[in-house]
């Protein structure tokens, strides 16, 4: 949201805040861009064609790099002489609104591939998903994506109204009710939507392990990075959006609170600009975590008698088989 430019429009104590809140939005955007640069390379390199889950995670990182790259964008736009450079940073902010909510949908789309994965795995015995089901989660992931692309909203602030005379008051505070609706509508809908996804997806996982006819610790051990991601997935998302959805109704009810304006808009650039860094950071960690369940089980197995050798062979497989089923990136989104 923007940040730069409707903060540039309030009193002049913002002169001493406004090149702080350059400088680190500045820092954690190409932070964002790099992460996600990075999950895209990541996809690219396991075949973006291998699996739903793997396209899906493309997608959002895709997202995540247009949108880390509209908050570069308008950084150095602002710092630099351009002329009819408020107009172009309005536009930009724009396209920049159709990115993140792309973003939100995508993570939402995210893990919804993984739900629909993991069900397949405890259901293939006999219940499972026919393609129907699966082609239906693709066209709702398509559909998602269009639509997202529709919602610009263009809600000017008054810097802006001020450059177009014949701009109409009513028509510019009705377009800017509409974007603050789309925005905290779609925010509220994302993360009750991943919450209720995670949870059923982390109680799938353990009627999965449970049928499996042996529970070892390193099965509790999955089980408990399982409810460490249902925690730190949605607390991740809402760190990312929380301070724009929190100073977006406190501009609603205290318009004049130009303090507390001014600490939000601070914090707003510190989280808003990271969602492909804590994206990036929380898959790579969940990652990082498998890779040493594997690795312990490994170490441990010489140590076993020949049954528990056996079982831990068995599980050893399934884990593998769970790996790219189960591995989140982070949302919002996000840990995953």
């Amino acid at each position: 949201m923007a940040f730069l430019l409707e903060a540039s429009i309030l009193e002049d104590s913002w002169d001493l805040i406004l090149p702080a809140i350059q400088w680190i939005q500045f820092v954690m955007a190409t932070l964002s861009v790099i992460g996600s640069s990075s999950l895209i390379a990541y996809a690219v390199f396991q075949n973006v064609q291998k699996s739903p889950e793997i396209r899906a995670l493309f997608c959002l990182s895709f997202c995540d790099l247009l949108l880390g790259l509209c908050w570069l964008t308008e950084t150095l736009l602002y710092g630099a002489s351009v002329a009819n450079k408020d107009i172009i940073c309005y536009n930009l902010q724009a396209v920049g609104q159709v990115f993140y909510i792309s973003s939100f949908l995508c993570t939402v789309n995210y893990i919804w591939y993984l739900y629909t994965e993991l069900r397949m795995k405890h259901t293939q015995s006999g219940q499972s998903p026919s393609p129907l089901v699966i082609d239906y989660t693709c066209r709702v992931g398509q559909m998602a994506l269009i639509f997202s692309r529709c919602i610009l909203m263009h809600s000017p602030p008054s810097s802006v109204a001020e450059l177009l005379p014949s701009a109409n008051t009513s028509v510019c505070g009705i377009l800017y009710f509409y974007g603050i609706t789309i925005f905290l509508g779609s925010f509220v809908l994302s993360l009750l939507t991943i919450m209720v996804l995670l949870i059923q997806a982390q109680t799938l996982y353990k009627k999965f392990v449970k049928s499996s006819g042996f529970l070892g610790s390193e099965q509790w051990a999955v089980i408990h990075i399982m409810d460490q991601r249902v925690r730190f997935y949605p607390v991740a998302f809402f760190c990312c959006w929380g301070p724009a959805v929190i100073l977006m109704i406190i501009k609603l009810t205290k318009p004049q609170d130009t303090k507390l304006h001014m600490a939000l808009y601070v914090l707003q650039a510190l989280t808003a600009t990271s969602q492909g860094l804590l994206n990036c950071g929380v898959y790579g960690w969940t990652q990082h975590k498998f890779h040493q369940l594997k690795q312990e089980a490994q170490r441990d197995a010489d140590t076993q008698t020949p049954l528990l050798c056996s079982q831990k062979r068995f599980y050893s497989r399934g884990l593998k088989s769970l790996e790219s089923t189960l591995t989140f990136p982070t949302s919002t989104s996000t840990i995953l």
